[in-house]
């Protein structure tokens, strides 16, 4: 995934300043703004997916960490102060190269692709291998979800027209490992912002261990079946925008929260202030965070009590809870932890430490959240909180004015799939029409698992003829993959009813009206849309 150059630069940027702030006044505090900015950045880095510049980041990282001390004086030693300024000055001149890059490639896909609803992706797709025909069936599933790849031989090289930043599949069981170790890392040295990906690894630690230390982002191991490398591809590449982290600070001192506030700040984390716990609850309901940071010693109640209380509410029992406070004594905080507490920081607390506590805590949190909320077989939103996200979208749609279409989508004749060709046949086949679909719809669309083999889709400020327009290219495309299964394939159809708000006035009567038009679509032959508003 792309992101933004002038994101990016910005990012950068604030590393640099704060470089330039220290220089002028070396001191342990503008040190630690230093070291902030610097994990902030590398943070960054590797939630855009950006590598090469990524291992900079981190080594700089690295290095500032280990000077991150009250017992290192200030200024640096001159050597210390010349390595920063070297490395500092280098992850710059990278990241100024990069954005260039990245501005290239996004102004080149719009003009291709100006109104291509998919996020834009990094570079062209190449197979590099030894035999061609092992990786036919991986080269068709390729081109069905739009990323047709390019093939060539260990012993060619790459044409120019690859670009700076290509997808590269690399076949290691096709070559000893002296030859492609030294090719990996050739390849990475040329294509600093490109993706490697090895297939056909072997389990064995010390291969694993040399491919990844040699430059490559992921491994598959041998035997990997092509469905499973294209799911791994897709979801390297399908880097959507997030909400901003959220964490709720109860803390009585002013001071004190606002330092903590800032400090989440420099990792983009947002931050709601409690000074009186009692109105923890309300906050909670109002802010809907992913995590509280309490302090232990408050007036009127301590943070073990307000964890107790959190814990009476079942919406909240798996909120983490994190501890800032000067306790320390370890019973103590053994006991704040088993009260319903999930970890301990102690004052003066290490900002960098901080954030990554934090992040690492929320990450898991919404995981967790995420396996409760989305389907496990497609990733897609589960049948009640695919619901829930449509009445949501209604609402605003509503109170905006405009139009809403609901799509109701199921594979034609799947239980004769599944008695055909099995059931684990059957279940790729449903992957492949959610792959399908998270590729050709918005970021805002709706996509949801609806149940068995249907699919609920949601298309906010779209009319009843643009609706029909988007589900039937997605119709037809359905219709032309080549699903594999021993050693042949066979090909489906799926069918769909749309149905639109205004005319429907709720997102039940828009599911109903839509189940309607789906089920004359399948009387009158299926492999086709039907809109229920005509």
């Amino acid at each position: 995934m792309l992101c933004s150059p002038e994101e990016l630069l910005q990012k950068n940027q604030a590393v640099s300043t704060s470089w330039r702030r220290y220089r002028v006044e070396p001191s342990f505090d503008s040190f630690v703004e230093l070291a902030v900015s610097i994990n902030s950045f590398t943070e960054f880095l590797i939630d855009k997916g950006i590598t090469a510049l990524h291992h900079a980041s981190h080594q700089l990282e690295q290095v500032a960490l280990a000077l991150f001390s009250k017992e290192v004086g200030h200024p640096l030693p001159q050597a210390a102060l010349d390595d920063l300024n070297e490395r500092v000055g280098a992850l710059a001149r990278m990241t100024h190269a990069h954005a260039s890059a990245t501005a290239g490639l996004i102004e080149h896909r719009q003009d291709t692709h100006p109104a291509s609803p998919a996020s834009v992706r990094i570079g062209q797709t190449w197979l590099i291998a030894q035999n061609r025909a092992d990786w036919t069936g991986l080269e068709a599933q390729l081109g069905y979800f739009g990323m047709a790849a390019g093939f060539i031989t260990w012993d060619q090289d790459l044409p120019d027209s690859a670009g700076v930043a290509p997808l590269l599949l690399l076949d290691l069981g096709s070559l000893p490992g002296t030859e492609w170790r030294v090719r990996i890392q050739a390849l990475r040295q040329r294509f600093g912002m490109g993706q490697l990906i090895c297939l056909n690894v072997r389990s064995d630690f010390e291969q694993l261990q040399q491919a990844l230390s040699g430059g490559c982002d992921s491994c598959l191991l041998e035997g990997t079946p092509p469905h499973a490398i294209i799911e791994h591809i897709m979801e390297l590449n399908e880097r959507h925008e997030q909400e901003a982290y959220r964490v709720l600070i109860v803390e009585d001192s002013k001071t004190a929260s606002h330092l903590i506030r800032r400090t989440l700040q420099e990792n983009r984390i947002v931050s709601e202030i409690v000074n009186d716990p009692r109105q923890t609850l309300n906050a909670l309901k109002q802010f809907n965070p992913d995590l509280i940071l309490m302090d232990m010693y408050m007036p009127n109640c301590t943070g073990v009590e307000v964890a107790r209380i959190i814990r009476q509410h079942d919406e909240f029992l798996s909120m983490p809870i994190v501890y800032l406070s000067g306790e320390t004594n370890v019973a103590l905080q053994v006991d704040a932890m088993r009260l319903g507490g999930d970890h301990f920081l102690t004052k003066p607390f290490n900002p960098v430490f901080l954030n990554t506590i934090v992040m690492s805590k929320i990450e898991r949190y919404r995981a967790l959240r995420r396996s409760m909320y989305h389907d496990s077989l497609t990733g897609l939103l589960n049948h009640s909180s695919g619901k829930s996200t449509l009445d949501m979208a209604l609402s605003s749609v509503a109170h905006e004015g405009g139009f809403l279409s609901v799509a109701m989508m199921d594979i034609d004749h799947f239980k004769r799939v599944n008695d055909t060709y099995g059931h684990p046949v059957g279940d790729q086949v449903i992957r492949s029409l959610s792959w399908l679909l998270k590729q050709r719809l918005r970021r805002h669309d709706i996509l949801c698992r609806y149940g068995g083999e249907e699919f609920l889709i949601g298309l906010p400020h779209t009319d009843a003829e643009e609706a029909f327009r988007i589900v039937d290219r997605i119709r037809h495309d359905f219709a032309q993959i080549r699903h594999p299964c021993h050693d042949t394939h066979f090909m489906t159809t799926a069918s769909a009813g749309i149905a639109t708000y205004p005319l429907h006035q709720s997102g039940d009567a828009l599911i109903r009206a839509a189940d309607e038009a789906l089920y004359q679509a399948k009387r009158r032959g299926r492999n086709r849309i039907h809109c229920g508003d005509d």
